[in-house]
């Protein structure tokens, strides 16, 4: 039966896309899910006929579950990616997706090669090479690849410099699509000329390709040609898809510099801005059910990734899910040391997020005196510009292969990762740490003793019921309650 912690949890979750974690009476993680509407997806278990048809594992999970909690992300293909993070640092009891540490595909193409050619991987290395992805899917990943080969003409072939030997053992030429540079039926400076064509494509500066697709699907579909059509949307989806990834890896720092300084002045001209923004912070917010809330700060300049003015924030004066309030909190702290110290200023703020967001950061601002700081809000669902005009919010909608909107995503992505990063470490402390709260008796403080006797849980597990009771305020017994709830599990598996 559905306990009523669980029943205020269902009646509260959102209807986004993110990953849900469900917990036994002791708070264990015992499943980790993706779902692409965390309400319709988590609910679903919990409907009377699911408990009478479900499996028996299926049956027995849901009668395990004493609480819920839960992370909301962008988009569907990032809680792909979340869930199985969260799978891996869990390990819940529940799960069989996962198991084997598998990585997800990434495509990689290094410029630098005699003969450059596109291939997937699991692994990104320091190399030179551009890396796209990771692909939540592999059949995107693997779709790609083969449209790439098709209408680029790039070699699949393995051996880094092909001639004509390899050649005879090849044929893609005339069974696949390669332009064969390996025996000269394109000179190698117009086939590195398609694979830069290619890796633009890729980075989403040729969207007049996939319109392109666009139109032979249609095309056939009015033709009655209905099994190519569903093939060409096939590929449409999947490219589509694949051509959401930028490329994430080493990029040279001329063509990254070469990149920001489009995307700033761009900024400085839509935004109305009375100088270039060199000096871009944003920041984030990241909690799982009102829990660990913190918040972000990350700082570019000249559009480049400034980690040395990096900072973390742990939310002291909101509880429960309120995401506008937890940023004007951030931006007041923030603002109120520039105050203290007369530290260097950003030429703009962008706060992740929508008009909700962007009011309580404004008006954080405006109290403090730093009204005059231009700020805008990102907001998630169509990556629209939010300007505050005079009072009045406005949106404003980007091309998405502008150099300003890929600045701007670039630093919010950035935050986000950041903010998340360090929401996951205090949770799972948490999540270590609270195995004490079960020790009848413990008691706060004596839990702090306990804890900073040791440094660590880790710590404490190895130690022994003698060691335990050496700390000050810890006797034998509560030593030996310690030492039995932090070693209960082992003792029921029979492990140790």
């Amino acid at each position: 039966m559905t306990n009523e912690r669980v029943k205020e949890k269902l009646r509260t979750l959102p209807d986004e896309p993110g990953v849900y974690f469900m917990r036994d009476r002791n708070r264990r993680v015992i499943y980790v899910g993706k779902a692409a509407s965390l309400r319709k997806r988590v609910q679903s278990y919990f409907r009377k006929a699911t408990l009478r048809s479900a499996d028996p594992k299926l049956r027995g999970l849901i009668k395990s579950v004493a609480d819920l909690d839960w992370l909301v992300v962008r988009t569907e293909a990032e809680a792909v990616l979340t869930e199985g993070r969260m799978i891996k640092e869990y390990r819940p009891r529940y799960n069989v997706s996962f198991r084997d540490d598998k990585r997800f595909l990434l495509m990689k193409v290094n410029l630098n090669d005699p003969v450059p050619r596109f291939s997937l991987c699991r692994i990104r290395k320091e190399d030179g090479a551009l890396y796209f992805g990771p692909f939540a899917s592999a059949a995107v990943a693997r779709e790609t690849a083969v449209f790439l080969e098709k209408r680029f003409g790039v070699r699949p072939c393995r051996p880094r410099v092909p001639d004509e030997t390899d050649y005879k053992h090849c044929h893609n030429d005339i069974i696949r699509f390669c332009s064969a540079p390996c025996v000269g039926k394109i000179d190698l400076d117009a086939y590195r000329d398609r694979v830069r064509e290619a890796v633009a494509f890729l980075r989403g500066e040729r969207p007049e390709i996939l319109k392109e697709l666009e139109r032979e699907m249609r095309a056939a579909a009015e033709g009655h040609d209905f099994e190519r059509a569903a093939v060409l949307r096939d590929t449409l989806f999947r490219v589509r898809d694949a051509v959401k990834q930028r490329a994430r890896g080493t990029k040279s720092p001329t063509v990254r510099k070469e990149e920001a300084v489009a995307g700033l002045e761009q900024l400085r001209e839509l935004l109305d801005l009375p100088a270039l923004p060199r000096v871009m912070e944003c920041y984030d917010i990241s909690n799982i059910s009102g829990t660990h809330a913190v918040g972000s700060l990350v700082c570019a300049v000249d559009g480049l990734a400034a980690r040395n003015r990096y900072r973390l924030f742990r939310i002291k004066t909101v509880e429960g899910i309120d995401d506008p309030r937890m940023m004007g909190e951030v931006l007041r702290r923030r603002f109120a040391r520039a105050a203290e110290e007369g530290s260097p200023l950003p030429d703009l703020v962008i706060v992740d997020g929508g008009i909700t967001q962007l009011r309580a950061a404004r008006a954080a601002m405006d109290a403090l005196g730093f009204g005059a700081v231009p700020a805008v809000g990102l907001a998630k669902r169509f990556e629209e510009i939010v300007r505050d005009l005079d009072g009045k919010m406005t949106l404003t909608r980007l091309p998405k292969d502008s150099p300003a909107l890929y600045v701007m995503q670039q630093i919010r992505d950035e935050a986000h990762r950041f903010a998340l990063t360090y929401h996951r470490r205090l949770r799972s402390r948490r999540i270590r740490e609270s195995r004490l709260d079960d020790v009848e008796g413990i008691g706060e403080k004596r839990k702090e003793q306990v804890l900073k006797h040791f440094g660590s849980i880790a710590r404490l597990e190895k130690a022994s019921v003698a060691q335990i009771a050496e700390v000050p305020g810890i006797g034998p017994e509560m030593a030996a309650a310690i030492h039995a709830e932090l070693h209960k599990g082992r003792a029921a598996t029979g492990t140790g």
